[in-house]
Formats: C-alpha cells, structure tokens, sequence
C-alpha cells in the first residue's frame, strides 16, 4: 500500500475509474484502509429503513470511499495534478511540494 500524502480539505483530481477527470475536496480520509471521502465523487444510491432521524425512509445519493492511488493532489499555485514530495524549511517545519513546479503545498 502507498503512503497517503493527501489531506483533508485538499483539492483532487481523479485519475482513474467512472469519475476520471473530475476534481472535488476531500472531505475524509481513512487511513485504515487507504481510502478517501471526496466531495461529489464516487456517488451511490442507498437505500434506508425509517429511523428517528428519517422517518421517511427511502433512497439516500451519497458519496462513498475511494481508494487514494486514483486520486492526485492539484497544486494551487500551478494548477495541474501532481505527486508530493516532502521537505525540511530552515526552521525546521515539514512541509509538502508540488513535484511539477517545486512550490509549497500546505497552507502556511
């Protein structure tokens, strides 16, 4: 399994599957099994009993895990996907970079 070098509230594409080409924010990540929640992506219909909460019932669209090695971080400063890296500043922070362009993913 890969490490994950995605975070939540980043912005990423989708570089394989049903949704290949589309980006959203990840919403939650899962470490357990390397997957990630993304916002508008990977939509399933699912069907639930009535509760307290939804009396009603009925069908429910939500969004369901995907696993992280189909998703690529988009740089905010150039705007392409990418992988990350990591590297040390001078005072000793670590922080993420764009391998396209080499700028600073994380918001400082």
């Amino acid at each position: 399994m890969s490490k994950m070098r995605i975070k939540k509230g980043d912005l990423v594409r989708i570089i394989s599957g049903k949704d290949k080409g589309k980006e959203g924010k990840v919403l939650r990540r899962m470490s357990s099994g390397g997957m990630v929640l993304v916002e508008g992506i990977n939509i399933v219909t699912k069907h639930t009993r009535p509760s307290q909460k939804n009396p009603k019932g009925g069908i429910v669209r939500q969004e369901a895990p995907i696993h992280v090695d189909k998703v690529m971080l988009v740089c905010p400063a150039c705007g392409k996907a990418t992988r990350v890296s990591r590297a040390f500043l001078e005072d000793g922070r670590k922080v993420r970079l764009c391998k396209k362009c080499g700028e600073i993913v994380d918001k400082l």
